[in-house]
């Protein structure tokens, strides 16, 4: 008994893992999203940049919606490839309108 408890604590801690990951993704993909249409700092993006991330953004969800059952490291792989795409555009966002930190960046890294 006590060893079936310490397997339903281990799917347990594994189960939420997963989860925080998830949702460490999706925050991530509404922040940036959110980021980049912001008033004052959406004139410091080129066009192409934007699109490139608002593509980025939206694969992202898609793919979260189509992969409600995912282990904890494909959530970690698309974090990371959304990352790479979106961490170097809004750090030179951030360069570009004087701003020495960046939240977003400073949060996520």
């Amino acid at each position: 008994m006590v060893k079936e408890t310490e397997e339903l604590a281990k799917e347990d801690r594994k189960v939420k893992e997963k989860i925080s990951v998830r949702n460490k993704l999706e925050t991530y993909v509404y922040n940036m999203k959110s980021t980049i249409n912001k008033d004052e700092l959406s004139d410091k993006i080129n066009s192409d940049d934007k699109e490139k991330m608002e593509s980025t953004q939206e694969e992202a969800l898609e793919w979260l919606d189509d992969n409600q059952s995912a282990k904890k490291d494909d959530y970690e792989e698309k974090l990371k490839e959304v990352e790479v795409v979106c961490n170097p555009i809004i750090k030179q966002m951030y360069e570009k309108s004087g701003w020495t930190d960046s939240p977003s960046l400073v949060l996520w890294s």
